[in-house]
Order: structure tokens, then sequence, then C-alpha cells
């Protein structure tokens, strides 16, 4: 118990989420709700003649297929569906690693498999993104973490907090460092979807290595968070065992969640939800980008590639978390620390929300940081 790593982040925002007025700290746009995704009078009879039975744990076939569909040469066998993303992540170090095996993984990051994979009992070791280079993947420090002992590399692509995308020669960088000691590469893949200066989806990892778990979820790209559907797409023999895991942590998703995510991913629904999420993006970004201007040297930042968040750096002499706890305490807002991501002076933000609310969410931020000043 005292060895425990807690997920520092999510308990900050399971604790204040809810109860705050401006809630900046999420990483998805603003939810779709049940009537975007289900327009159709006759697909809601159908759904209301659902029976609460048990669903195949695996996720319901119609899924897994459309699942399938979104990589190149994959089939149902390759798919295991999860309860969101994050289930697929820990069931995929499960699956993947023992006790005493060593992982890098990519910094800054979402810290989730970062603590997941100690309190596992597994050696971790961080390779970086240059802030320097606008994000990009440091080649350098990707080779000195991987070693011959590393069983896994894990990437989440395109980042969170930063919203970087790599580049094909950087995708190439991770994938050789792999192969060069048999490694297995655990790419996040959860922010494809999100681009916010082209409508192309991010590679996958997928098609570029034999050796590849590629997880993804429909809380960020289709703006359905709510449904707590995520997957792992891999070799079947892998997927089998993921799939032994699962059945220790939640057995399946609900039974409508299996029912919603297949509309979901029904190629015209899948563009409009993409179309949606871009559209948050694209008009939120612009506002925060002027209330950022506007404050003159008070911010820096690499704009995103992709995701609805920024990750400025601020230049007041204050620690990130005490600011948030601040900013909670004292204007009711919250935003993720950049204490969260091991890179303090920065805070995480949130754009991809309706534009009123996101005004005053950023007001308030505003407010603290002139209460510091004073």
């Amino acid at each position: 118990m005292s060895n425990f790593q807690p997920f520092v982040m999510e308990r900050l925002m399971s604790k204040w989420e809810n109860l705050v007025d401006y809630n900046l700290s999420e990483s998805g746009v603003h939810p779709a709700t049940v009537r975007d995704l289900i327009p159709d009078p006759d697909q809601i009879e159908r759904l209301l003649s659902t029976e609460f039975v048990y669903p195949q744990a695996n996720g319901i076939p119609e899924l897994r297929e459309r699942i399938a569909a979104l990589y190149p040469n994959a089939t149902s066998a390759h798919v295991l569906v999860t309860v969101g993303c994050i289930e697929a992540n820990l069931i995929s170090l499960q699956t993947l690693l023992e006790p005493g095996d060593e992982i890098a993984v990519m910094a800054p990051n979402y810290l989730q498999i970062w603590g997941a994979a100690q309190n596992l009992g597994i050696s971790v070791r961080t390779f970086d993104l240059s802030s320097d280079q606008g994000w990009a993947l440091d080649v350098d420090s990707l080779n000195r973490a991987v070693t011959d002992q590393t069983k896994v590399i894990a990437v989440c692509n395109p980042n969170n907090p930063t919203g970087h995308i790599m580049s094909s020669s950087e995708m190439d960088a991770v994938v050789a460092a792999a192969d060069r000691v048999g490694a297995w590469l655990l790419a996040d893949e959860v922010y494809s979807g999100t681009e916010r200066l082209t409508d192309e989806k991010t590679p996958s990892f997928w098609s570029r290595y034999d050796k590849v778990l590629a997880n993804n979820s429909l809380s960020k790209a289709y703006g359905l968070p709510g449904l707590r559907v995520g997957w792992i797409v891999g070799h079947p023999d892998v997927i089998d065992a993921a799939w032994a895991r699962h059945e220790y942590t939640t057995i399946a998703i609900a039974t409508l969640s299996n029912q919603l995510a297949a509309i979901a991913l029904e190629p015209d629904m899948q563009q409009k939800l993409l179309t949606r999420t871009r559209d948050y993006i694209r008009r939120g970004y612009p506002i925060f980008e002027e209330w950022m201007r506007s404050h003159g040297d008070l911010f820096s930042i690499v704009p995103p590639d992709a995701s609805a968040i920024a990750f400025p750096r601020y230049t007041v002499d204050v620690n990130s978390t005490t600011f948030v706890e601040q900013l909670i305490k004292e204007k009711s807002a919250l935003v993720a620390p950049g204490d969260h991501f091991n890179l303090d002076h920065h805070l995480r933000i949130s754009f991809g929300l309706q534009p009123d609310y996101l005004r005053g969410g950023l007001e308030r931020i505003h407010a603290m940081f002139e209460d510091l000043a004073n």
C-alpha cells in the first residue's frame, strides 16, 4: 500500500471536475449527445427493445468489425473492446510485461502508463520530446532510454499534453529502436482524428511494425467519453491473452455502449462525429490564442498540431500545482498542472468547449494570475 503510485492528475480531476464552475481540465471536446448519435427514430425504437443481457466480453461482432476496418488488414480477431483506453493501456501492460521488466515511456505524457507500470513492479525509463524543437522526438534520448532489457516502448501520438503529431521519420525512429532490441510498441492513439490543421487522420503505428498494440477509444476524437468504449488492436494471440486479463478487470463494456459504439463507427456517423470534434477544436483555439496573447509575455506555447488542449508555459514564479489548488479554491475553475506531466510552470488548458464557457473559464485563470501579481 505504501508503495502505491497514485494517478495524481485523475485524482485531482475526479475530486473537482464536477464541482467547479469552469472545468478546463478535460482533454476532449464538449461531448456529443444521444440525439447527435441517433437522429433516426427507428434506431431509437430498436435500442428501446435492447435486453440488458451480459454482452459478449470482447465486444459484439459488429463493433469489433467496425474497429478492425480502421486498421489495414485487421479483422475482428485482432480487436479487444475495453472500458476506455485506460483499461486498454492497463491490460496491455499486464499482458506484455512481468515484474522486473523494463519499459521506455515518452515524456511529457499522460502518466497512466508511467504510474501503472511502477505499480506492477516494472522498471520505467523515459525519453523526451523537446520543447526547443516544437516538441519533436529527441531521438538521442530515445536511443539512450531503450536498452537490451527494454520489453516495451510506450508512445502517445498525437501527444497529450503537447498536441504534437510525430512525423514519419520520428515514427520510423521509434520502430527502429523497438526493432533493435525486439521490444513491443504500445501506442496510445486516442487523439488521432483531433487534428487542428488538416482533415487527414494521424497514421497509426499498426502497419509499421509487427509487435504493436494500437490502443484507442471513442472519448477524444469522437466526443463520446461517457460511453467508456476503448479498444486494443494487435495480433490475435496477444489479443486473446489481453482478453484473459480483461476478465479480471471489467469483463465487458455495457450492453448499450456496445450498441451505441457500433452506431458511432458506422462510416457516415464516424465522419460526422470527427467533423464535429474538429469544428470545436478549430473554433476554440483562436479564442484561447487571443486570450493568451492579451497577456503579453506571461505565456509561451508551441501550438498543438492536434487535440483540444494547449500546454502553455508561464513566467510567474509559482508552482503549477499550487496555482491550480488556488484556482480551484478561489476561482472555482480547474485546469491540469504541469507537475502532473513532470513539467512545472506549465498548465494544460482545454479549449474544445462552447465559446461562452471557454471564455468564462479563461477569465477565471486571468483573475488568478492578476491576484498573484498584486
